[in-house]
C-alpha cells in the first residue's frame, strides 16, 4: 500500500475497489471526519456541563481548593493514563487501524493521534481485558459525575448524566454497530458482516479463528 488511499484501507481490498466490496457502508473502514464528529460532539457537551458544574459547586462553596485541584489532577492523570496505556493495550490494540506499521500514531474515528505504545494484535480480545474495559469507561465517564454528587450540584449532575447516555445510545447506533473493532464489549456488528469482513483481512481472520471463531 503506496498511496495515502491505501494506507487508510485496513483490509486486503485494493482502495479503489472500495465501492465494489461486501461491507462497504456498513463498516467505518476509512477514516472519516463526520464519524469522529458524531462519536466527540455527545462526550464534549458531558465534560462542558461538568466543568460548569463542578466551577459552580466551587464558586458556591461546595467543593474546596484542595478538592478542586485533587479533581482536576487526578482525573487528567486519569484520561491521560486511560488513552495512552490502559484502553490503548486492551482495546485498541486489537483494531485493524492499529495495524499500521509505518504509522506511530492511531488514526481512526475514536482515538485519533494517540501514540501506538503496543505491538498490534488482530487477535479478539480476552474477556479479561473486556472486563477491564468496561471498568475503565465507567471512570471515565462516572468520575465527573461523583464531584458533582459531592458538590451537591444535582442539576448539573442530571444534565450530564442525560447527556452521558445520550452518547452511550448514539454510540451504539452510530459507531458501534460500523466499528471494526468487534471484539469491543460494545460492538454490535452483525455476524454476517464480521465474516464478511474477515474474508477481506487475511491477518485478523487467521488470528481470530486460531482462537476459536467461525465463519458461516
Amino acid at each position: 500500500m503506496k498511496n495515502e488511499d491505501q494506507k487508510r484501507n485496513i483490509c486486503n481490498v485494493e482502495a479503489a475497489n472500495c465501492q465494489k466490496c461486501s461491507v462497504n457502508g456498513k463498516l467505518m473502514c476509512k477514516f472519516d471526519i463526520k464519524d469522529t464528529i458524531y462519536f466527540v460532539i455527545p462526550v464534549l457537551g458531558a465534560w462542558i456541563v461538568s466543568v460548569l458544574g463542578i466551577l459552580h459547586g466551587f464558586i458556591s462553596g461546595g467543593l474546596n481548593t484542595l478538592q478542586l485541584i485533587f479533581l482536576i489532577f487526578s482525573y487528567i492523570g486519569y484520561l491521560v493514563f486511560f488513552f495512552q496505556v490502559w484502553e490503548n493495550k486492551i482495546l485498541c490494540s486489537h483494531c485493524p487501524y492499529y495495524a499500521f506499521e509505518d504509522e506511530k500514531n492511531v488514526k481512526c474515528y475514536a482515538n485519533y493521534g494517540i501514540y501506538k505504545a503496543w505491538k498490534y494484535n488482530p487477535a479478539p480480545m480476552s474477556r479479561s481485558e473486556q472486563i477491564q474495559f468496561i471498568i475503565s469507561i465507567t471512570i471515565f465517564a462516572g468520575y465527573p459525575l461523583i464531584f458533582l454528587l459531592l458538590a451537591k450540584m444535582y442539576i448539573y449532575f442530571i444534565i450530564s448524566l442525560i447527556i452521558s447516555i445520550i452518547w452511550i445510545v448514539s454510540m451504539h447506533f452510530l459507531s458501534c454497530s460500523k466499528c471494526p473493532n468487534f471484539s469491543c464489549p460494545l460492538n454490535v456488528v452483525p455476524k454476517s458482516v464480521v465474516d464478511d469482513y474477515l474474508r477481506h483481512n487475511a491477518v485478523m481472520r487467521k488470528a481470530w479463528e486460531e482462537q476459536g471463531y467461525i465463519i458461516d
